[in-house]
């Protein structure tokens, strides 16, 4: 693609793969197939027309040195939705071989947002090529909310004013912005829990929810930039076997 839309200067592709829909008449329910992430061979699974990879098995295999904690909480800042496997489905992946025998549930991503996932943790978060003077036009409901131009030329640290409010002109960070909102005639109340850092991810929003794939893209590789979480958890000392998944491996429910 040659260009970014919406009205906005032109730039390159902010991603190598625009891989987004997997809508296809050639897509079967409950297809399995294969795909390869960071050279690990992982089971899809066609769900609702998409093609959907199994959550568990990343985390057990390109994700195993990360927690139960961390990869959810990185899947809730990132805003990615699992979709939970009927007991049918469950058992077309025990046997391709994705969940063991023992095995009562699993949350399935589609592979943009496994790439997703997968590259925050494992991948170098350098900000996607936009054009120069480009700014995201964002709001969040937290209290009676808020909208700005999020400018990511200016997004350069986690603490990084970034965020100018159109209402009153200030700057402000993502973490703070959620927290900074004012009162319209239109507006409606709604009690704020962005307690946690990372939560801006889920509460700031595109204001135009149809934006084009490549807005939606560069939006979701901005805010997998300063994201965090490099603590690695304790292996066992023993090879794990293959297809296992032992207890606690995070497998996209809660």
């Amino acid at each position: 693609m040659d260009s970014i839309p919406a009205g906005r200067d032109s730039s390159s592709s902010p991603s190598s793969k625009q891989e987004l829909s997997y809508t296809s008449t050639n897509l079967k329910p409950n297809q399995v197939g294969e795909t390869v992430l960071y050279g690990i061979p992982i089971v899809s699974l066609v769900i609702d027309g998409q093609e959907r990879l199994c959550l568990a098995q990343i985390s057990n295999t390109l994700l195993k040195n990360y927690s139960y904690n961390e990869i959810h909480n990185r899947r809730v800042a990132l805003g990615i939705t699992c979709v939970q496997c009927t007991p049918v489905q469950l058992e077309i992946l025990r046997r391709a071989g994705a969940m063991p025998i023992s095995s009562r549930r699993c949350g399935m991503i589609t592979k943009r947002e496994a790439e997703r996932l997968c590259k925050s943790f494992l991948g170098a978060h350098s900000p996607p090529k936009l054009p120069e003077n480009f700014a995201f036009d964002v709001s969040h409901e937290c209290a009676w909310g808020s909208r700005g131009n999020f400018i990511p030329a200016r997004y350069n640290s986690s603490r990084a004013k970034c965020i100018k409010c159109s209402y009153c002109n200030m700057y402000f960070s993502p973490n703070k912005f959620i927290f900074h909102s004012h009162r319209t005639p239109e507006s409606k109340y709604t009690q704020p829990d962005a307690a946690n850092f990372n939560s801006w991810r889920r509460h700031l929003k595109l204001s135009d929810k149809n934006s084009p794939d490549e807005i939606a893209h560069a939006w979701e590789d901005v805010k997998a930039m300063f994201n965090g979480g490099s603590r690695k958890r304790t292996l066992p000392s023993t090879q794990r076997i293959k297809n296992f998944i032992p207890l606690g491996v995070y497998t996209g429910e809660g």
